[in-house]
């Protein structure tokens, strides 16, 4: 994948003249934009699943995987919040990290980006068995099958990075891939994994609207609708940048020489990889307008904490939680 440690990220290894001559016209709109986009995005994504976690850790059972891929969701989309900020430093004063943190942010980069789309995909597999298949997914997993599942995509995620974690250096212009083979290799590979994943949850999710056709289930229709609202956000988040950086592959190997289509290409790698990292902050709000009882659970803890406030010390506050009635099922949607 690109850095987005680098404010030059277009034209940061390879140079011809002509690129030259019309690059970096973006520079001041790019600086500014994304100084108060990232800065606003970190702030709703550390607010947003911050709560998402307390809800799901305090309401919710565990024992549920879909819980349990909602909540590593969560903590992916953290892990990459907490790097925009690193992202804005280079446009003011470039990379001075060092090598070593070049490499091992761009690693914790590329991690939460795959974990991100793995766990999608796993999530959508496991609607599609319990919805077209709810025969094989009759028994609760076990917590060694729990552990397993997450440790394995994590796993996955973790040797999907090494390419940007070992080619990626310091070079004069800032935190960059060492050679341009590498950089395309990177873009190719995730534009491969996306695309897979999409397959998957495209042919899933087929299935699971025609045997939602014969059923008249309406907490599966909610919970089926969540993980659909969830996984297209990500898709028009991150789809759009993916095609943009296959197309700076083609500027890359002068495939594309134009100095129009140079310019057009850099405003468009500006406006899609902003809308794909703000996707870190989308959950939480379809969480709020889509899942009924995460609704009903952020209630109860904005009204916890209210009444904490205005109470007296001396008179403690006991509120049921809404997520213990057994007839409310072990996914919090």
């Amino acid at each position: 994948m690109e850095s987005s440690g680098n404010p030059e990220s277009t034209t940061f290894f390879y140079y011809d003249l002509q690129s030259q001559l019309c690059e970096n016209e973006t520079w001041v709109f790019a600086t500014f934009a994304t100084t108060i986009l990232y800065c606003l995005v970190f702030l709703l994504s550390l607010v947003g699943n911050s709560l998402v976690l307390w809800v799901l850790v305090k309401y919710e059972s565990l024992e549920s995987l879909t819980n349990i891929f909602v909540l590593n969701l969560c903590l992916s989309d953290l892990v990459f919040a907490c790097l925009l900020p690193v992202w804005i430093s280079p446009y003011y004063w470039g990379w001075v990290l060092g090598d070593f943190l070049c490499k091992l942010l761009n690693m914790i980069f590329s991690i939460s980006l795959y974990s991100s789309i793995f766990f999608l995909t796993i999530m959508t597999i496991h609607r599609y068995l319990s919805v077209v298949r709810p025969l094989s997914t009759l028994r609760v997993p076990s917590l060694r099958c729990r552990v397993l599942v997450t440790t394995a995509v994590w796993v996955a995620s973790i040797l999907s990075s090494i390419l940007d974690t070992i080619f990626h250096k310091v070079l004069p212009w800032g935190c960059d891939y060492a050679e341009l083979t590498w950089y395309l290799t990177s873009v190719y590979q995730h534009n491969l994994f996306f695309l897979l994943s999409l397959g998957i949850i495209l042919f899933c999710y087929v299935e699971i609207l025609r045997t939602l056709f014969r059923s008249r289930s309406k907490r599966r229709h909610r919970t089926v609708k969540l993980i659909f609202a969830i996984v297209m956000a990500y898709f028009l988040s991150w789809g759009p940048y993916n095609l943009t950086l296959f197309l700076q592959t083609l500027l890359k190997t002068s495939v594309i020489q134009s100095c129009e289509a140079i310019q057009q290409l850099e405003y468009a790698l500006l406006i899609c990889r902003n809308l794909a990292f703000s996707h870190c902050c989308f959950n939480p709000v379809l969480y709020v307008f889509v899942g009924v009882k995460f609704r009903t659970h952020l209630k109860h803890v904005l009204q916890q904490f209210w009444f904490c406030r205005l109470q007296a010390p001396s008179q403690p506050l006991v509120l049921k939680s809404p997520g213990g009635s057994a007839n409310e099922g072990a996914s919090f949607y």
